[in-house]
């Protein structure tokens, strides 16, 4: 009898291993919702490896902060560099001299993973690629990486450039703050040289944009010493996924086990909404402002992740206001409401102004006062 335990305690143990080993062929993995930043599943998350071209989505992160706050514009052209040109690898072809817009390289690197392409970013916007370069380490810096090293901007197999799973996917979390690289990665084909007798047909690697349901990104890669990378998110109803799998050996065992894993999220995991955009929390009132009263909103939607068929849990919630300076404009960051489960608080979310609220003028206060006084409203 005892044996016949001992046999079953070991078989269970056996299918519990196997039922939670996604990725069997990757070095390591990771799937997390981007959101709340909760890790779902990790395989050897933090062990450093080689990441291929998952290192362009740094410098990603760098140009869309560049044009973001108007440093650079997407319709600014930009000449090739013989450096550029001469980068082997995934490449759009650039020649020496050659002019091509901020639009056109960013599709050459996000859909073609081009070499070329992010090199002559990276020349335009920091003027060499050593200068990038250090740009995109001080930013791993200020997203609290610790074990994320770059030597060059393409990926390309070189020593002491590495990075992890789990630093990757706050990367790409950071990547995806920037709506705009979805124009690009939900895209599975397109042309460059439109209009010329040298055009580019342009076809996107990451392959489950179209074979895998919610899937808009993100970023693949591949070279002799990491293997086949890829950093995938999907997204369906309101939950977002997003997977991180290094050092396959096969592009097609990569992309199997990435579906595997967003398939393993997708059917365990949910979002549950626990307030909504827009919803007024509160109400203030303002001395000598016009109005004299603000109302409190949320600037998104409040969602906690949860698993499926759990009996849904109770949150409370915690208003904090800053000290309110006048004037306010509608939108402006008001305070925070903090989400907790117990006595732990899980999210802080944005408390926004609902409308705009002006100083009261000199003049209107005065009459005011004098109203007060022949009201007999100042009589204690």
């Amino acid at each position: 009898m005892k044996k016949v335990l001992l046999l079953l305690i070991i078989l269970f143990s056996t299918i519990k291993v196997y039922a939670l080993e996604l990725t069997p062929n990757a070095k390591s993995s990771i799937l997390i919702e981007p959101e709340t930043k909760t890790i779902i599943y990790e395989k050897n998350a933090n062990e450093k490896v080689a990441m291929a071209s998952l290192t362009k989505m740094m410098g990603l992160i760098i140009i869309f902060e560049k044009l973001d706050n108007g440093e650079i514009k997407y319709t600014d052209k930009v000449i090739a560099s013989s450096n550029a040109s001469g980068m082997g690898g995934s490449q759009i072809w650039l020649e020496t001299g050659e002019k091509m817009s901020v639009d056109e390289l960013l599709k050459g690197v996000i859909m073609a993973s081009g070499n070329d392409a992010i090199v002559a970013l990276a020349e335009y916007v920091a003027g060499d690629e050593e200068t990038f370069v250090k740009m995109m380490n001080e930013k791993a810096k200020t997203l609290g990486l610790k074990n994320t090293n770059f030597v060059n901007v393409t990926g390309l197999d070189e020593e002491g450039h590495f990075s992890t799973a789990y630093d990757l996917s706050l990367i790409a979390t950071e990547l995806m703050t920037h709506s705009d690289v979805f124009k690009y990665t939900t895209v599975y084909e397109d042309y460059l040289r439109k209009n010329t007798d040298n055009k580019f047909w342009l076809v996107n690697t990451n392959k489950l944009i179209k074979t895998y349901k919610g899937a808009d990104g993100l970023k693949t890669g591949m070279t002799d010493n990491a293997g086949y990378c890829m950093a995938v998110t999907a997204k369906r109803d309101n939950m977002r996924l997003l997977s991180i799998v290094l050092g396959e050996k096969e592009g097609k065992v990569r992309n199997k086990e990435t579906e595997e894993l967003l398939d393993y999220g997708f059917n365990q995991y949910e979002m549950i909404k626990i307030k909504e955009k827009g919803e007024i929390l509160k109400e203030i009132n303002i001395d000598k402002a016009n109005p004299n009263k603000v109302t409190v909103t949320l600037d998104k939607d409040i969602l906690v992740l949860q698993k499926r068929n759990n009996p849904k849990k109770e949150y409370t919630s915690e208003i904090k206001i800053d000290n309110l300076k006048l004037p306010l404009k509608k939108g402006d960051v008001i305070g925070k409401l903090l989400v907790k489960d117990g006595t732990n608080t899980i999210k802080q979310v944005n408390l926004v102004s609902n409308e705009e609220i002006k100083k009261e003028n000199f003049f209107k206060l005065w009459l005011n006062v004098i109203k007060n006084v022949f009201t007999g409203n100042l009589i204690n």
